[in-house]
Order: structure tokens, then C-alpha cells, then sequence
């Protein structure tokens, strides 16, 4: 990341560099859009069951089939509420909590999930718990725990047994009393030290996300609906269709990641975030009643204000959680997820786009395929391109508040890896491997002379240039 400041040393700007390059959107072209759904979960070793399941959803279009059968969409849904679940309990419990429950500042060799485990064993076990919950479903809908295989363009390949569900069954009440924990956790820590939880990194924005049916909270499909920084719906009832009307990308000289905006509003104050904490207030309610409930007490302690606060992100992500666990024991329960009608097909198109709610917020997938069955383009916009301006944003807000004169420490990386970490990135830094999260700063005066720079290897070693 490069940190600019002004003639008075105040950041007056923040890029934070995101230098790993893909090129999913390129190589995918070409090839027969049904391998399409297993490609591109590879993006992703943390969530590919979102972009398997968005890349199955923009490719309904594509058989002639984006209503498919009952079976199939359930079999989805719980695929992907498995995903959820697996993915937020990875997230708060082994990345975050070290740095929630020892301090921001405290020793890197206890600051990882080693330490938790020593430290509070009781958290470390059912973070582990909830998580492996989570991938058995995964497991059971895909095929495998990653890169599974059960969406197909049209449907699914495989429905649940009864044995199998029963397996599941006979876990989910202690799965959805530990979610519930872990919110009662995460509200906690947020009460302890309001003044920190409130502040760190905090900036106004947008919200962007998709809605279910009547403004329900919905993973897995819906329209897409925009507040503003007041919290007022200005965009609502956008078919994912028509996406491309709604968001325009930018491209900057400085990093490989599109900068997202609303098309409507420009560039410059167009730009959103996403996730947990954009859906848990763009919603109008959670259609489970204990996540609805833990909803309502976070709303309540905005005092009728949206919250903005980076670190309010783990709040909302237990309180979705506590939701996917919920949906997933409703789902459990229900007899279409072991049917055997699970394909539908149509008359063909030559375009498609899929748009989920994935951990990290929403994740749109755009395919157009030629008369050969041949993808002849791909536009993807993860969750974390989304989020791209908020955590320069928010990066920006931390080092304008930790930063001393001219001289970067390792303290201001500590606090900055918190924040980028608040947004869960989908990249290598949204690790926390062992607390040393490879990191490297630059600092530039006001004629873009570089007056400092402090590199933090992948072994945690810190060297001032």
C-alpha cells in the first residue's frame, strides 16, 4: 500500500495495491460453457461454491432454464448456506478474533489461532465445530468439501438422502445454539469498547446488496437495492439481468483490481460497500426469528442511523451466521431436497448473468456464449471489487489516525491489516497466518517523493527503509 500525506503530514490519500493477477475473465473464453461452473470456483479456495453457484445461475439462462425445478434451487440454497456458515465461522473465529479478543497491538506469536486455542480452547472448538458443520453440507450438495461439483447448468447433479440429511440433522441444534453464541460474542466485544468499535476506520457510504422476496434477507437470490448513506432506498427491484445499468468498473494505473461504481452517481462518490454489514441494514428483515431478533438489536444500536463502522462488519457476519445455520435446519426438514427431479432445460440463449450473495458480499457472473456452445465472454465482479474503494477508504481513516509524523511502524500495520481484514478480502492478505500477514508500506510527501517505506515478510520479519 502507498500512503500519501500533504505538506502538514496528513494522509490525504491511500492506494492499497492488489498485485495478484488472474485472468479468469480471459481464459475462460473459449471454452464450452458447461465446464464453465467448475472453472471458476478455482478463484477462490475459501468460497467456491459462490462463483460454482453463480456461474450455474447466469448459465440457466444460457439452457433455457432460470426457474428451475424445486429440487434443484433447495439443493442450492443449501449448498450455499453451508457455504456461508463455513466461511464466516473461518473468518471471526482463525483471522479475526486474535486480533478482537488480545488487542490490535498485542505480540504477533500469540495473535493467531494457536493463541486462541490457548487462550480461550472453549471459542477455538466450536469456531473449528462450526466450520467443519459447515462443509459437511457442502460436502453432501457438491460432492466435496472445495471444488465440488453439484451445480450444474440447469439444476444439480445429486439430491440428499434421508440417512443424509439425518446425519446433518442430528448436529444442527448444537450448530445454531453455538451461532447464537458466537453473536452474543461478537455484540460483546463491540459494547466493551464502543468508542473503538465505533471510530477505527470509520467512513459514510453507500450500501449495496440483493433482497429477497418482500426485502427478506437472501443469500442466494433476489433483486439488487441500494441505500444511501442515510440509510434511504434510492435504487430497489433491479433484475440481476440488467446489472450492468445500475454498476460501471474503473480501471487505475496502480492496481489489478476494477474499482466499482454507481453508474448514476459517477466514479467519485458512486462507490459502495458490500457484505455482512451492507445486507444486515439493507434488509428489511431476517426470515428466521432468532437471527431477526439479534437483526433488531443491531439496528437499535445505530439509534436509527446506519452503522458504518469497518469492525461492525463481524457483528453482522455472526448475526448471518446464526441465519444460515437456522435456514439450514428449515431446510433439513424439507422432502424436496431428496427428489429426483433436479435438471430443467429450455430453448437456448446466448447470454447470461448470476448474481448470489456470497460471505463477502454480493458476486455477479456474466457469460455470453456463441451457436458452438462456446464462452465468447466473462465479466466477473466479486464481492471483494466491490469493496475495493471502502478498504482504501478505510485504510486511508486508520493511518490519518495512527500515523505519527512521518515514520511508519509496525503498530500502523497492525492497525491497518485490521482494517483491510474487517472486509474479509478474498486475497492472500486476508489471511492471518500465524499473525504475519505480509505487508509492505510506502510513504509519500506531497511532491510523490517516497520518505519512508516499512516491509513485513511472510515470516513476520520487519525491515524499516
Amino acid at each position: 500500500m502507498t500512503l500519501l500525506i500533504d505538506d502538514n503530514d496528513v494522509v490525504q490519500q491511500a492506494r492499497l495495491h492488489i498485485v495478484e493477477f488472474r485472468g479468469f475473465e480471459k481464459f475462460i473464453q473459449g471454452r464450452p460453457y458447461w465446464e464453465v461452473p467448475v472453472m471458476v470456483q478455482r478463484l477462490c479456495g475459501i468460497c467456491p461454491v459462490s462463483h460454482h453457484l453463480a456461474a450455474s445461475k447466469a448459465l440457466d439462462w444460457v439452457v433455457g432454464a432460470p426457474h428451475i425445478t424445486a429440487s434443484a434451487r433447495k439443493l442450492r440454497r443449501l449448498m450455499h448456506y453451508g457455504q456461508i456458515l463455513q466461511s464466516h465461522a473461518l473468518h471471526f473465529f482463525h483471522l479475526s478474533s486474535p486480533d478482537l479478543l488480545f488487542g490490535f497491538e498485542s505480540d504477533v506469536g500469540q495473535r493467531n489461532i494457536v493463541g486462541i486455542a490457548a487462550a480461550y480452547p472453549e471459542v477455538a472448538k466450536k469456531g473449528v465445530l462450526l466450520r467443519k458443520f459447515g462443509q459437511e453440507v457442502i460436502r453432501l450438495t457438491a460432492g466435496k468439501r472445495i471444488h465440488g461439483t453439484g451445480a450444474i447448468p440447469g439444476g444439480v447433479n445429486r439430491a440428499l438422502s434421508r440417512e443424509e440429511r439425518d446425519e446433518l440433522l442430528a448436529q444442527i441444534d448444537q450448530i445454531v445454539a453455538w451461532s447464537r453464541e458466537a453473536v452474543q460474542l461478537a455484540r460483546r466485544l463491540h459494547s466493551a469498547d464502543p468508542g473503538l468499535y465505533d471510530e477505527f476506520g470509520t467512513f459514510r457510504s453507500s450500501l449495496l446488496s440483493i433482497v429477497g422476496a418482500n426485502g427478506a434477507l437472501d443469500f442466494y437470490e433476489g433483486t439488487l437495492r441500494v441505500r444511501d448513506a442515510d440509510g434511504r432506498i434510492i435504487v430497489d427491484g433491479v433484475d440481476a439481468q440488467n446489472y450492468h445499468e445500475l454498476i460501471h468498473e474503473e480501471v487505475k494505473p496502480w492496481s489489478y483490481m476494477k474499482f466499482p461504481f454507481l453508474a448514476a452517481l459517477g466514479p467519485e462518490t458512486g462507490w459502495y460497500k458490500v457484505g455482512p454489514l451492507a445486507r444486515v441494514q439493507n434488509c428489511d428483515f431476517i426470515p428466521t426469528p432468532l437471527a431477526e431478533a439479534e437483526r433488531r438489536e443491531f439496528v437499535d444500536y445505530g439509534q436509527g442511523r446506519l452503522i458504518h463502522a469497518p469492525l461492525a462488519y463481524h457483528w453482522a457476519r455472526m448475526i448471518e451466521m446464526l441465519h444460515a445455520a437456522e435456514t439450514i435446519r428449515d431446510l433439513l426438514h424439507d422432502d424436496d431436497l431428496s427428489g429426483s427431479d433436479l435438471v430443467a432445460a429450455g430453448a437456448h440463449r446466448r447470454e447470461g448473468v448470476g448474481v448470489i450473495e456470497a460471505p463477502r458480499g454480493t458476486l455477479i457472473h456474466h457469460y455470453h456464449v456463441d451457436d458452438d456452445d462456446v464462452v465468447t465472454m466473462c465479466n466477473l465482479i466479486v464481492s471483494t471489487t466491490h469493496n475495493n474503494q471502502p478498504m482504501n477508504e478505510a485504510v486511508r481513516r486508520v493511518a490519518g489516525r495512527y500515523l505519527s509524523g512521518r515514520k511508519l511502524t509496525e503498530g500502523l500495520l497492525n492497525h491497518i491489516e485490521v482494517a483491510i481484514r474487517a472486509f474479509d478480502p478474498c486475497l492472500s492478505c486476508a489471511t492471518h497466518a500465524l499473525g504475519k500477514m505480509p505487508l509492505e508500506a510506502r510513504l509519500l510527501d506531497s511532491a510523490g517523493r517516497e520518505i519512508g517505506r516499512l516491509v513485513r515478510s511472510g515470516a513476520g520479519e520487519v525491515n524499516h527503509q
